[in-house]
């Protein structure tokens, strides 16, 4: 494998895991958020990956021969979650229904933490091996020029 291909699929990692902290940000700022600008209620969202593969077939041919099944990861979607809203008693609110129970996301903020966690520890993986990629290369080159 050359060393384009390792900051490529480090690359796309980065990126997969930046849309993931993104879309946990949106959760957890609209976890108290009763409706949206358009009046319908907030609906947490997950980032769905899906391998990414060639897409010319001269990389399809170089990734086949090298048995590689994947080069990276890309976002296959952002998926609106079908959870029934947190029901909470407050008759005093403006969304309250006619028994006065308001109905909030069904955003778990603890596994919304852990998520964020999680992707910026594969983030900074990623990064690693992105600079680790870069290191070995450096050092080709200074043993190929005789330095």
């Amino acid at each position: 494998m050359d060393y384009l291909g390792v900051f490529d699929i480090s690359g796309s990692g980065m990126s997969f895991e930046r849309t993931r902290l993104d879309v946990t940000a949106i959760n957890i700022a609209n976890a108290n958020t009763t409706r949206g600008v358009d009046g319908t209620p907030f609906k947490p969202l997950r980032v769905i990956a899906a391998p990414k593969v060639a897409s010319d077939f001269e990389a399809y041919m170089v990734q086949s021969l090298l048995h590689l099944p994947v080069a990276g990861v890309e976002v296959r979607e952002i998926r609106q979650l079908e959870n029934d809203p947190r029901m909470v008693y407050d008759p005093g609110h403006p969304d309250a229904d006619e028994k006065g129970f308001v109905g909030y996301p069904s955003i778990d903020t603890a596994s919304e933490m852990i998520n964020l966690i999680s992707a910026t520890r594969a983030y900074e993986a990623n990064v690693r091996a992105m600079n680790a990629a870069k290191t070995m290369a450096l050092k080709a080159l200074q043993i190929g020029g005789g330095q």
